[in-house]
């Protein structure tokens, strides 16, 4: 049985004479916080020293660890050095990235209050909150942090804002009920106090049912911590990628080292060497660091230009494989601003534009601008501005109002409607405020010369029952048609009236109404959806990008909302969270693919849906603003919180905050994902074959019993050094025009598909070949050992160039495709200023072993980089023409 559906008599039997104000003695309540523990929520932090350790378990660390540690044995310090300055940079780099992230849990726990007022050993008093216990009894007023969660037994014009838990805008009206039906969402449970809610309004007692852990705030504190995230697409791809690559080098090794001893043709030491050389020349070390640069400078990027501070930089590449995005309703496709939208007077029906609380807009009657305001329409609006306890104020150019969301609207709608000379001059004498038994709220108010009304609004049903007291002849059904009309568009239907009041009236009392009222209209109120969301939502569609509400709202609501979004180009599907709970985990996965809008949500439910659409293979997105979105903001492949009006719980649980809180914005940072992805996928494609043909020389080498033509550091500067400057070309390269035209990638694809693997191979053998037979040429022309070397690693790093003009674009590397991207022209400069600093400077000629060369040499290094961008460039042309041939066929 839930808390809610606890009844009174058995609750109250606890205490003496069954008397809520005696409270637990000491004694009852120190062996019950013995039992359960403090009311407070625990967090664990890895200690900084765990995430540093964390970043060597890598397979190419492992393999980098061990080429240092044969190194050392062989006493080449300098190549061991170099090598162990790699794996510290890397490890530097990954430790940074997870030190930054954030810690939800703890955001969570600073929501908890730190006081309580109690009754204890039959008296009030105030205690430390982390002191309660389950049986307590709390008394709560106007002000008070809800400090557990509580069963309520007795309210007066109790009011608590709880949108934080449960998506609500408005605060909720709560009663000491009794309620039976079972799985009731939070928003429903009108009887129940939750741990870190606000009393807006009232009064309250009610007995501590949960404390700790076992709050509802406790539950989603447990979910945060309990959810798992999974690596990011790209992160699986490239941890596969380089355990692959690993073992292919390591098979390599092993299989080489093995052969050379059979053969005989060096000594140990030299074959160990030559070993650790071609296993350094193939390892793509850079593959990391080039990695989180180009995903740290599209993260620069996001939070300047695009107002998106991404927090992992995995999270930055994630968006351009997102397949589904589930977003929170209020406050991220809507405005959270509730805005009056439709007049139903007698005989007119008026329409409103403008949206939120700023008082700008027009009256239109039949889609025309209406000038004129009748007496009937200043009426209406008066009693919406003066029944009324909501107060609308300008800060910073911003209207801001201090109350219901409800009230502000009318506020507004007086504002934006009323021309100054009818907005009337009337005093408030006195005010009933809304409560959920009456469900109205009245005003007693004095014009200039005395006269006295009092102005009411409220639920329809309850101002048609007062209007037909008033007026026998009243036609219901004909008004209650129209509030129907306006219900089923999701909107939020009040009604208004007014009558004047007897003169000698002061105070106003439920009884004054009882005569009945003038029925003066109906008014449909709406959280308007943002503008700009509709257009966002019509891109994510072109980019086959699915997005799916999920609410506390009610149904009837959602879809509205869903419907003026154009949330999908297919007839919505909606199901509560009450329907979700009923399904299995196999119907959930299907429910979660199905529906667009999932309406009536616990915190529970966000996670499953969440959960659900993962195991269908759906790379998900989740946005949400308040604390109830924390678990699946953490759970989704990438969460992403309202930077403006969201919680810190909410923004800590995220990898990505949008600092505008603007819906669009991800739309940008989905196609800034996808251009990081590219990019990515280009830079590996560069990186893997140019470091294959460095092993590969090694390997040629000993298999044909050579001289070895380059050292372990040389191979070292050529992966390092090209992957620190020309690869940084690949950040800068500007997106396909199409990419925001197709499919996000299949989550299951590989990184590199059958022609890059044999682009790979060709690319690898090309540049290897190349290099060794320059090397064999300058050898038997009488060049020694050092020079031969040093054209080698110059031939190698040219090839990089030109084969960077392949690799960067589809189109021809003749075209002008190849000055899309100025910078990398810069780039290619600051590599070969690099390169003749390797070649002619005397400290790196000592520590690199080279040596000066001549025009020959130079001459020769050119056209042997160039006869590879001319292979690479006739094979493009080969695939673009098979390509089109198997398109016509």
């Amino acid at each position: 049985m839930e808390p809610y559906q606890s009844k009174s008599e058995e609750l109250l039997q606890k205490y003496e004479e069954h008397d809520p104000l005696a409270g637990l003695t000491s004694a009852q309540a120190h062996k019950q916080l013995a039992l359960d523990g403090p009311n407070t929520l625990t967090t664990k932090k890895t200690p900084k020293w765990q995430l540093f350790i964390r970043q060597f378990n890598n397979m190419i660390i492992y393999i980098l660890l061990l080429a240092t540690a044969l190194t050392l044995f062989l006493e080449h310090y300098t190549d061991a050095l170099v090598i162990s300055a790699v794996i510290i940079a890397n490890a530097v780099i990954g430790y940074y990235q997870e030190a930054n992230a954030a810690d939800a849990l703890a955001k969570i726990k600073e929501l908890l209050a730190t006081k309580a007022t109690v009754y204890r050993d039959k008296r009030r008093q105030d205690i430390e909150a982390k002191e309660l216990v389950v049986g307590d009894v709390v008394y709560l007023e106007a002000g008070d942090q809800v400090p557990a969660d509580l069963r309520l037994l007795k309210t007066a014009d109790l009011r608590i804002e709880e949108s934080a838990l449960t998506g609500e805008a408005d605060a909720v009206d709560k009663e000491a009920c009794e309620l039976a039906e079972a799985h009731l969402p939070l928003a429903k449970q009108l009887n129940m106090a939750f741990s870190s809610t606000t009393v807006v309004n009232g009064s309250g007692l009610g007995v501590v049912v949960a404390t700790g852990k076992n709050t509802e705030l406790g539950k989603i504190s447990q979910a945060v911590s309990n959810a798992k995230t999974r690596p990011t697409p790209l992160m699986r791809d490239i941890n596969a990628l380089g355990k692959t690559v690993s073992l292919c080098v390591l098979s390599a090794a092993i299989l080489l080292f093995i052969l050379g001893l059979f053969l005989e043709s060096y000594s140990l030491s030299v074959l160990t060497l030559a070993i650790v050389t071609m296993i350094v020349g193939s390892i793509p070390e850079g593959l990391p660091a080039t990695t989180s640069v180009i995903l740290a400078l599209g993260v620069a990027d996001l939070a300047k230009n695009k107002n998106a501070i991404v927090k992992s930089l995995p999270s930055a590449e994630t968006l351009g494989a997102v397949d589904v995005i589930a977003t929170d309703k209020t406050g991220t496709l809507t405005k959270n601003e509730m805005t009056l939208t439709d007049i139903y007077l007698a005989k007119q029906h008026l329409s409103v534009s403008g949206s939120g609380y700023a008082p700008y807009g027009e009256l239109f009657e039949k889609g025309r601008p209406l000038s004129e305001r009748s007496p009937e329409l200043q009426e209406l609006l008066t009693a919406g501005f003066f029944a009324n306890d909501t107060t609308l104020t300008q800060s910073k150019g911003t209207w801001e109002i201090n109350g219901e969301p409800t009230d502000g609207a009318f506020l507004t709608a007086y504002y934006k409607l009323l021309p100054k000379k009818q907005q009337l001059s009337l005093t408030k004498l006195d005010l009933l405020p809304f409560d959920s038994v009456h469900r109205y709220i009245a005003s007693l108010v004095m014009a200039t010369d005395q006269t006295k009304k009092i102005y009411l609004k409220g639920a329809p049903d309850k101002i048609f029952a007062f209007a037909q007291k008033q007026d026998p002849d009243f036609e219901r059904s004909f008004w209650q048609t129209r509030a129907d009309h306006l219900a089923k568009q999701g909107k939020r239907v009040v009604a208004l009236g007014a009558i004047t009041a007897d003169q000698a009236l002061t105070e106003l009392e439920h009884e004054h109404l009882e005569q009945g009222f003038k029925f003066l209209g109906l008014v449909g109120i709406i959280d308007p959806p943002r503008p700009e969301v509709i257009a966002a939502l019509r891109e994510m569609r072109k980019a086959h990008v699915e997005v799916k509400m999920i609410t506390g709202d009610a149904p009837l609501t959602a879809k509205a909302i869903g419907q003026q979004l154009g949330l999908s180009e297919r007839k919505l599907q909606a199901i509560t969270g009450q329907e979700w709970d009923q399904l299995s985990a196999a119907e959930k996965q299907v429910a979660a693919v199905e529906n667009q809008i999932f309406a009536r949500t616990t915190p529970a439910n966000k996670l499953e849906i969440i959960e659900a659409l993962q195991q269908k293979g759906k790379v998900t997105a989740m946005t949400g603003d308040g604390v109830n979105d924390a678990p699946a903001l953490k759970k989704a492949d990438i969460g992403v919180a309202m930077g403006i009006k969201g919680t810190d719980a909410a923004k800590e649980a995220a990898d990505m905050i949008l600092t505008d809180d603007n819906f669009q914005t991800l739309t940008t940072a989905i196609r800034e994902g996808r251009r990081i992805y590219d990019n990515i996928k280009k830079s590996i494609l560069f990186l893997l074959p140019t470091s294959f043909a460095e092993g590969l020389i090694i390997f040629l080498t000993i298999l044909f019993d050579r001289e070895m033509p380059l050292q372990a550091t040389q191979l070292l500067w050529i992966n390092l050094v090209s992957a620190l400057t020309i690869q940084f070309a690949f950040i800068f390269e500007p997106g396909a025009s199409d990419l925001m035209k197709r499919p996000p990638r299949a989550s299951a694809s590989r990184l590199l598909g059958k022609r890059e693997l044999i682009q790979l191979g060709y690319v690898s053998l090309l540049i290897a070949l190349v290099g060794l037979l320059a090397y064999e040429g300058l050898i038997q022309t009488g060049a020694s050992s050092a020079l031969a070397s040093t054209a080698m690693v110059n031939i190698i790093v040219f090839s990089k160039i030109f084969y960077l003009f392949n690799i960067r674009t589809d189109a021809s590397a003749f075209s002008s495709a190849s000055f899309t991207n100025k910078k990398a022209f810069l780039i290619i400069l600051l590599m070969i200023v690099l390169q003749l600093g390797l070649t002619y400077l005397p400290f790196m000629q000592d520590a690199f072993s080279t040596t000066g060369m001549q025009l020959g040499e130079w001459i020769l290094t050119i056209l042997c980089g160039f006869s590879i961008l001319v292979i690479t460039e006739l094979e493009k042309v080969f695939f673009h023409k098979k390509k089109a041939l198997r398109l016509k066929a």
